[in-house]
């Protein structure tokens, strides 16, 4: 594990028995075992360290939920969606409640800009899903439809995060693959109709270039300690260069470095990027 990933899962423990603001850096460093001057070598401030934070825990929601779909059959990818989602947020309930609770805290233009950037990319996910569940059924209704769903799991994450009572992720799962077929199959008068289609078009602002992707992999190579991994690494940074290999191959290397949390969303850009 880097220094920077142990700040990150040291801080958040604190972060979620103290909260933002009552934690301070000499807190985290003491948490941590390190000297202040290691913490600024990684964080400029506790700000920046919050960001981080909040940042890769969105990173790794949209990277397994992506997973998830992309690797199950078509009449299980809808379980598997919202399976994964609720699953995340139940391994991440207390950090989670911190976040929605001390929000306006850490809330500037530039996360702003990267949660609409996340939101696009889960807009994205849905609607692929769900043209390959239903097909053409569902043209006049599949804006709207993403927006029931994010409706739908807005208001269970509500009651996952606030509510005393026992949260069964399988079964909410299965409810929501229920609700959203009674959707599919039923809704005659959608509001978000395709005139709005413009809103669901791929613009991320936080796409990585060529550039963007050799730094990220020059770091991993750089933190990791495992053979296959560095080795994966170097083919993938060689294949952005100057590209040889096919698809199939491409795709196991980075399954290769998937399966390292901390990798896991270089391997999602990079699958982006080779597509």
């Amino acid at each position: 594990m880097s220094k920077k990933q142990l700040i990150m899962d040291r801080a958040l423990e604190l972060f979620a028995n103290q909260g933002f603001e009552a934690t301070s850096v000499q807190q985290i460093t003491d948490h941590c075992g390190i000297s202040k001057g290691a913490f600024y070598l990684s964080f400029k401030s506790k700000d920046e360290l919050i960001l981080e934070i909040i940042n890769h825990f969105i990173q790794q929601i949209t990277v397994d939920i992506d997973y998830a779909v992309n690797h199950s059959k078509p009449d299980e990818k809808l379980y598997h969606f919202f399976h994964t989602t609720f699953h995340a947020f139940c391994e991440h309930a207390d950090f989670a409640k911190l976040l929605m609770k001390e929000h306006a805290h850490s809330f500037n233009e530039k996360l702003l800009e990267k949660l609409h950037d996340y939101d696009q990319r889960t807009d994205q996910i849905l609607l692929s899903m769900l043209e390959t569940v239903y097909g053409d059924k569902i043209d006049h209704i599949k804006y709207d439809l993403i927006f029931s769903i994010k409706g739908l799991i807005n208001g269970y994450l509500n009651f996952l995060l606030f509510s005393q009572h026992q949260f069964d992720v399988d079964l909410v799962a299965k409810s929501l693959v229920e609700k959203t077929n009674l959707l599919a199959r039923h809704v005659t008068i959608p509001f978000i109709t395709n005139k709005y289609e413009n809103m669901f078009q791929k613009n991320f602002h936080g796409k990585m270039d060529k550039h963007d992707l050799l730094q990220l992999i020059a770091t991993a190579i750089d933190e990791s300690d495992i053979i296959i991994e560095q080795e994966s690494l170097i083919l993938l940074k060689e294949q952005i260069i100057e590209p040889t290999f096919n698809k199939t191959i491409l795709l196991g290397l980075i399954e290769n470095i998937r399966n390292n949390p901390q990798h896991k969303w270089l391997a999602y850009n990079l699958k982006e990027y080779f597509n």
